[in-house]
């Protein structure tokens, strides 16, 4: 099949390498404008151009999808479809109406549940155990279009929003190339809008760490809030950011954000108490928890978050 792929960041990448693998005619590969990057503010790729230029293919970078010129390149390609993965920009009713058998997109979530730009990271936060991949035909809507198949995974215990999105974007290559070998006798279902939900875009303000709330919840925020903003708190005045974490006994009687143990590292929650595995001071490399405490020689009934990050 003639296609336009529309993608920018590393959960596209399975699913631009598989279309091309099943012997598709992937006409371009459109993604974002190259960012500045790091410290040094140098420019760098997206990564599925990266995997476009890997694979031989024409990459087409418009600053805005909707402005007339880009329209115009994608009309010119005359796709029979498109697919439209993490691409990262509303697109446009006059876009909608190129490709003859639609636009197919891979969201990161058993949709109707977590519509938006975040269902992989909010899914975790939230303390969900089960989610999934949905193959969805785009209309004008956020996230609401008919949807063409649906596959779910358990979410693990300690898993990151990271390691999840790894998985979820394996699953949705594999679901997308079966629903577009398929699509002449697959019948659309259109989702329950009764039943859904919405996974925002995520601010920086989400990774800041209340002590007051219960253990699980921390954890949970930790894992979800990968790779970025990434889950923070303070120590002496300083940001302190919290990678690795896991759940352990309650400990009576310590206000929320006491270092209850430095060794191991351990501070007390809203409910229960959480131990520290793995840190990183800003403008520092990560380090086990073990090693930051005694590096910064912290000591017992210290206070994390005191003052603002």
């Amino acid at each position: 099949m003639r296609l336009a792929f529309l993608g920018t960041p590393a959960f596209a990448v399975p699913t631009l390498e598989r279309l091309v693998a099943r012997g598709h005619t992937v006409l371009a590969v459109v993604t974002q404008p190259d960012r500045p990057k790091g410290r040094g503010q140098t420019l760098a790729p997206p990564l599925v151009k990266e995997a476009a230029v890997r694979l031989g293919l024409p990459v087409y970078q418009p600053e805005r999808i909707k402005r007339p010129e880009a329209i115009e390149y994608l009309r010119g390609l005359a796709p029979e479809a498109m697919v439209v993965v993490g691409y990262g920009q509303i697109i446009p009713q006059s876009i909608l109406d190129i490709p003859p058998l639609g636009i197919l997109n891979v969201h990161a979530s058993l949709l109707p549940k977590y519509r938006g730009a975040g269902p992989i990271q909010w899914s975790i936060v939230n303390g969900e155990t089960v989610t999934g991949v949905t193959i969805m035909r785009i209309d004008a809507g956020l996230d609401t279009g008919p949807m063409l198949s649906k596959a779910e995974t358990a979410i693990g215990a300690e898993e990151s929003a990271v390691e999840l999105g790894r998985r979820l974007s394996a699953m949705g290559a594999d679901l997308l190339v079966e629903a577009l070998d398929g699509l002449a006798s697959i019948v659309p279902q259109p989702q329950d809008n009764a039943q859904s939900t919405y996974a925002p875009m995520l601010k920086k303000e989400d990774g800041r760490i209340d002590w007051r709330r219960s253990a699980p919840a921390i954890h949970n925020q930790v894992r979800g809030m990968q790779p970025w903003p990434g889950a923070y708190s303070s120590v002496r005045g300083a940001a302190l950011h919290v990678w690795h974490a896991r759940v352990v006994e309650s400990i009576a009687g310590r206000t929320p954000g006491t270092l209850a143990s430095v060794k191991p590292l351990v501070v007390a929650c809203g409910a229960g108490a959480l131990e520290l595995v793995e840190v990183q001071m800003e403008g520092r490399k990560r380090m086990p928890a073990a090693d930051f405490a005694n590096g910064h020689r912290l000591v017992e009934n210290e206070v994390l978050g005191e003052s603002p990050v």
